[in-house]
């Protein structure tokens, strides 16, 4: 599955610095240096370097950034099917294998899978360190690319139980008219509609004695908006409306693997916003399970309906830190973009934790504000709260303060992600993405193995 190996076979990689390749060119062999001039590399990119036989000797890429996780993804992309190894300082090969996984992903669940080049490395800490994050990624983006046919509660249910049966985790889950039985009125309330009965997922994992970290991803397996439809061109991507869930799933994947030491919970509401005669309505009032009521002013903000009675469930574990990810709003997509997550947090600590950790994994995130006078358009005329303000302004904003009232003490972390790739970058190609893991997870790790 992942193309990078413990140990030392194959032909070399080097790896020049863009601003240090005429020198290092001055050092080689006449052939060496005749070679590349011909063949017109000068400032950035690879060549294959024959040996005097015609069999392939070496691979050199020149790069801006020695340190960066993405400078072998393209190479890694690009190279032909063949073994080769790297050598280098701790810091440079990590990241560069990091990258060179990463770029070589494919979604082939549906088609052929393409032959890759493998690299091999002779640090098996290393390697293994890699693995893990690159399979947390490669799950988050696995689900996400899964089609919605395929990816409906009961789906997600069984990714879910998978991922525990792997990593000796317990798993339940709460199923259809149970939820209202077990008070989750509005997890029952959106999913309801769907032939694909709604559905509460837990994880739990770790030793009772550590941390309660507790992480909730919006599992909505396909919004088509509800009553209050999509267009067409809104429902398109609407498979990735999971992409919370896969994110969490991808997170915990990586927390497991790692043995961070937390209690770890994952709470993931599974639902289909579909419709149907019995779907919800605009103007409907639900009783949450924290009590509040809240007014349904639009069927398509079905995603913090969802994650309000999950979120009220974590707090009332009192968790050391509660993390939500959840494809939210398109308002944090016009401020921020597809490649910048927003995040926000009532924790001052770890939000600063967080931007440097996005920095350093070039896995960048960005904080926004609990701008808390905007909490006055979520008040309502005949309930406690609606489920939308009136205005489009700010609406990631007024998306989170919403959540927020069902957090009352807990220290918690919000993330707004597009979960999706709408161009090609090296490492990253078009398609399904985990977007702030890596960031997260960096956080975590100095949050409790210090």
């Amino acid at each position: 599955m992942f193309n990078l190996v413990y140990g030392r076979q194959g032909q070399p990689i080097t790896i020049v610095v863009a601003d240090q390749y005429q020198q290092w060119l001055l050092e080689q062999p006449e052939f060496i240096r005749n070679w590349l001039a011909n063949s017109g590399l000068k400032e950035k990119g690879h060549r294959l370097i024959p040996a005097p036989d015609g069999t392939l000797d070496q691979v050199i890429v020149v790069v801006e950034d020695n340190q960066s996780i993405w400078q072998l993804s393209d190479l890694a992309a690009a190279l032909p099917k063949a073994d080769y190894f790297l050598d280098g300082s701790t810091e440079q090969i990590s990241a560069a294998a990091l990258g060179w996984v990463l770029g070589q992903y494919q979604f082939t669940e549906y088609k052929s899978e393409a032959d890759r080049a493998i690299l091999y490395l002779d640090d098996q800490a290393i390697v293994q360190d890699v693995l893990a994050m690159a399979k947390g990624v490669t799950l988050t983006r696995n689900l996400v690319n899964t089609p919605a046919g395929d990816m409906m509660p009961q789906h997600l249910s069984a990714a879910m139980q998978k991922l525990a049966e792997e990593n000796n985790a317990k798993f339940s889950e709460i199923v259809g008219d149970d939820l209202l039985e077990q008070n989750f009125p509005t997890i029952h309330m959106v999913g309801r509609a769907s032939e694909h009965a709604p559905r509460l997922l837990e994880l739990s994992w770790g030793d009772e004695s550590s941390p309660k970290l507790c992480l909730v991803g919006k599992g909505v397996c396909f919004d088509s908006g509800g009553l209050d439809l999509k267009p067409t061109s809104g429902m398109r991507l609407m498979k990735k409306d999971m992409g919370g869930a896969a994110h969490v799933l991808g997170l915990a994947a990586m927390i497991m693997a790692k043995s961070l030491p937390v209690q770890l919970r994952v709470l993931i509401p599974a639902v289909e916003n579909a419709v149907s005669g019995n779907a919800f309505r605009p103007g409907d009032i639900v009783t949450t399970r924290k009590g509040l009521t809240v007014e349904v002013d639009n069927t398509d903000a079905e995603g913090r309906l969802v994650l309000c009675d999950a979120l009220a469930l974590a707090d009332d574990d009192k968790p050391d830190l509660i993390v939500d990810f959840a494809t939210l709003t398109g308002a944090a997509r016009v401020a921020l973009g597809l490649e910048v997550p927003g995040f926000y947090s009532t924790d001052e600590s770890f939000a600063s934790d967080l931007m440097a950790a996005g920095e350093s994994e070039e896995d960048n995130v960005w904080r926004l504000p609990l701008h808390q006078p905007y909490a006055s358009y979520l008040k309502g005329s005949i309930s406690d709260l609606v489920n939308c303000a009136p205005t489009g302004f700010g609406g990631s904003i007024t998306a989170a303060l919403y959540l927020k009232a069902f957090v009352d003490d807990s220290p918690w972390v919000h993330f707004d992600v597009g979960a999706w790739n709408d161009r090609p970058r090296p490492g990253r190609p078009k398609g399904g993405e985990a977007m702030g893991i890596r960031a997260v997870f960096k956080a975590l790790q100095q949050r409790y193995s210090s």
